[in-house]
């Protein structure tokens, strides 16, 4: 920083042998002119961020609905994703990655509402996946949702609901927000199945399985469960516990992240299904966290379970533990 003029001419030199390298024709990259450095015109230069602010203006100046969706669109498909990431901790930086993301939540919502009102669910479905892989787990999986269910493709549907529910806490390390699976869960409601006899019916209900560990399933089928036997507690008199598995390393706090993460959830997850018995359910809540439902059992048996979770997954002196909670779940009609 002593000399400042210099050190400016070494990164415009270094500069320039990099912009070669990388295969650009050899010209001046960089002049200067009255004291400011300029890049040079004879490369022409197309900024994303600079077309996505025009594109952005057009399309809510437009009347058009048709020049409006393709504005939309092309507004979308232009957005790649955070602007300047690396960057997201300088200040000026964040301030308009958060303007641009904004910005291009607004023409998804557009191009949309456009896009739902002619049913051209083939279009919507494009615009989803689009949208969820740039933008990922911030909600936009219900419009991939709602074009499978505008398309009648109720069994694609059915499981694509099943694995948003199980990837954003596995992925995210929390749960869908309400808003979402209310939205998602009400597109479920929609689901029609064709006329068929009973005994396909519950061929269909069957369940594919080993014969062994508990049942496992995503958070929303976990929540149907939980509902339902708190309605049968009513009637039978039965005993039920939940636990919560919180990974926690060799200090006792909860893992959270690193790269063992994944390891050890994969690992308690098979600890944990092949130590409770076959009715107990059991739920991946976030990372490292499980969630298992302990069916017609008594206060000590959750202690017995424990244990059989510690034998199977301490492994010699491993430092990573877990750590229980359980709660007696009480009717609440």
């Amino acid at each position: 920083m002593e000399n400042r003029h210099q050190a400016l001419q070494t990164i415009i030199y270094k500069a320039k042998k990099k912009l070669k390298d990388k295969g650009l024709p050899d010209v001046n990259y960089i002049v200067l002119e009255k004291g400011v450095y300029y890049w040079t015109s004879e490369i022409p230069v197309i900024e994303d961020a600079d077309l996505f602010d025009r594109l952005y203006d057009q399309a809510n100046a437009c009347m058009n609905e048709d020049e409006k969706l393709e504005l939309c669109l092309e507004a979308c498909y232009t957005y790649k994703g955070e602007f300047l990431s690396s960057c997201a901790a300088v200040l000026w930086a964040s301030v308009e990655a958060r303007r641009y993301r904004e910005r291009f939540c607004e023409c998804v919502e557009w191009a949309a509402s456009i896009i739902r009102n002619r049913q051209d669910w083939i279009r919507l479905e494009e615009l989803g996946r689009y949208v969820v892989e740039v933008l990922p787990y911030a909600d936009w999986e219900k419009l991939i949702m709602e074009a499978l269910i505008g398309s009648g493709r109720y069994e694609e549907a059915v499981q694509f609901y099943a694995d948003t529910a199980d990837n954003y806490p596995k992925v995210q390390g929390v749960s869908p927000s309400a808003k979402m699976m209310e939205m998602m869960g009400k597109l479920g409601g929609q689901i029609q199945h064709t006329h068929e006899a009973l005994d396909q019916i519950q061929q269909g209900l069957s369940e594919e399985m080993d014969g062994r560990g508990g049942y496992q399933c995503s958070y929303p089928v976990f929540q149907g469960i939980y509902h339902m036997v708190v309605r049968l507690m009513e009637r039978g008199g039965q005993s039920v516990y939940l636990m919560l598995c919180t990974l926690v390393d060799g200090k006792g706090n909860p893992m959270r992240e690193g790269e063992r993460l994944e390891e050890m959830s994969s690992r308690l997850n098979e600890a944990i299904r092949y130590s409770v018995r076959h009715g107990d359910i059991v739920n991946q809540y976030g990372k490292g966290q499980f969630l298992v439902l302990l069916v017609n059992t008594t206060r000590e048996n959750c202690e017995i379970v424990e244990k059989r979770i510690n034998q199977k997954f301490i492994v010699g002196r491993q430092r990573v533990g877990v750590q229980y909670h359980i709660n007696s779940v009480i009717c609440e009609i």
